[in-house]
């Protein structure tokens, strides 16, 4: 099931509303109890089976955590990591060895899910956080359906107190609403269309069609908007979901695009996937703080071979992680980008991440390196070709969209101009009503409406 579908908007999330605020039983302990019955229940929409997998090892990481020591610790990384191994990277790993693939099915959300139980066992170890007593809350923490399938990543440390102790407010409800309507726009007014772009451009050169530099170009920058805003209204989504229910998750996106090098690229995107190998890998590893700059440059190494390898089992996952580390590595080592112009900068760090961009959206190596050779002229390609001109003109206004509010432009209106975003501000209530409809309109219409995130 997944948030901009007609099932979800007309007939689960309004049936769960209705229940979790009925007027006669108002009680934390049911509230929690149906939240986790919902949740199950939109898992088992689209993974029946997968959904019994999922609890039997929440319940062995609830066990192992009410007495945690170093080995009960190791056992439960090797079982969480184990089982993401097996079902994420089995067939990859046959493949590439030669072996009888097993056609194994990759289940929706696994590496979330199982990051999320990995940080709750270190967590409890670390004595950041008390092991929780209660398998039902446990269970809710890791299944809680607003980020279960796609992030952000939750720390159990950071909604501890939340689970029982949390308190629902009217305002709070209508900010979540507000939230989730404007992710909900993010992915069904530009990602959607976005999409359409990029993947015509992708599929003409898979295809052996001639493909020419502008529309190899436009297809990069398409999938460039469509990636952050299916993404990030994914995020938007979620966040605005928990805090209808009164929880409050963390941002996971910071307008990354306005970055003026790639670290703080990934200071703004995916934060909390970012901060999670920061905190669990990179600096157990020895972070910054070790003696030689090799030690450095091998925990660099480290961390975004596992970032690449974390989003698919495919050697293009594994190129975009060492992309990123090379030009991390510079940054860090060599390349003086504080000191660049802020303009320039920006237009440096924003060719890169376009580009990077290809290779995580390619289907093989070969189809990436076929596509850089038309994005730069390499090959006999066309300047201009008429779907170009096609799609250029016909998604002209969700491109501009897209590019305008990859900027914080709402965010300093509503800074300048506070009461226009108040709760009970008519104007405020007009636009996000129109908001709602325009989605709810593309919803019931149908079309091309995927998530790109669902594959990791």
């Amino acid at each position: 099931m997944v948030f901009s579908s007609s099932v979800f908007l007309l007939l689960f999330l309004p049936i769960v509303i209705a229940i979790y605020y009925n007027p006669v039983i108002k009680a934390r302990s049911f509230r929690n109890i149906f939240l986790l019955l919902a949740s199950l229940l939109f898992y088992a929409w689209g993974e029946p089976i997968y959904v019994f997998i999922m609890l039997a090892t929440i319940a062995v990481n609830w066990g192992l955590a009410l007495k945690i020591n170093k080995t009960k610790l190791i056992m439960a990384i090797i079982l969480d990591i184990g089982l993401l191994f097996v079902y994420k990277y089995a067939n990859f790993t046959a493949a590439n060895l030669g072996l009888p693939v097993p056609g194994i099915a990759l289940p929706i959300g696994i590496s979330f899910f199982t990051f999320q139980m990995v940080s709750y066992m270190v967590d409890v170890y670390r004595s950041k956080a008390q092991a929780q007593r209660s398998f039902l809350s446990c269970a809710l923490y890791i299944s809680l359906f607003p980020q279960l399938i796609a992030g952000p990543i939750i720390r159990y440390a950071d909604i501890e107190e939340q689970l029982n102790n949390r308190k629902e407010t009217w305002d709070d409800f209508c900010e979540g609403l507000k939230r989730f309507t404007v992710g909900l726009g993010k992915k069904m007014l530009i990602a959607n269309n976005c999409a359409l772009a990029a993947d015509a451009a992708f599929d003409t050169l898979k295809n052996g069609s001639e493909i020419g530099i502008a529309f190899a170009w436009l297809g990069a920058i398409a999938y460039t908007l469509q990636i952050f805003f299916d993404f990030s209204g994914y995020s938007d989504m979620a966040i605005g979901l928990g805090r209808m229910f009164g929880f409050r998750f963390l941002e996971n996106f910071n307008y990354p695009y306005i970055s003026a090098s790639i670290t703080e690229f990934w200071r703004r995107w995916h934060i909390s996937l970012s901060s999670w190998f920061r905190d669990y890998v990179y600096i157990p590893l020895g972070g910054s703080r070790v003696s030689t700059k090799l030690r450095l440059f091998m925990n660099l190494l480290v961390v975004w071979m596992l970032t690449g390898i974390w989003h698919g089992a495919n050697w293009t996952f594994i190129a975009w992680g060492l992309g990123y580390f090379v030009f991390l590595a510079s940054e860090k080592f060599f390349l003086p980008i504080s000191k660049f112009p802020k303009p320039l900068a920006h237009i440096y760090t924003m060719l890169i991440v376009i580009c990077l961009w290809v290779v995580f959206r390619a289907n093989s190596l070969g189809d990436a390196v076929d596509y850089y050779i038309a994005m730069f002229g390499f090959g006999n390609s066309p300047l201009i070709t008429e779907d170009f001109w096609f799609y250029l003109n016909s998604l002209k206004l969700y491109f501009a969209f897209g590019i305008l509010f990859c900027f914080p432009i709402v965010k300093r209106i509503e800074t300048k101009f506070p009461s226009l975003s108040t709760l009970n501000s008519p104007l405020s209530t007009i636009a996000y009503t129109i908001l709602f409809i325009l989605c709810f309109m593309s919803v019931v219409k149908g079309g091309y409406n995927p998530f790109i995130y669902f594959n990791f």
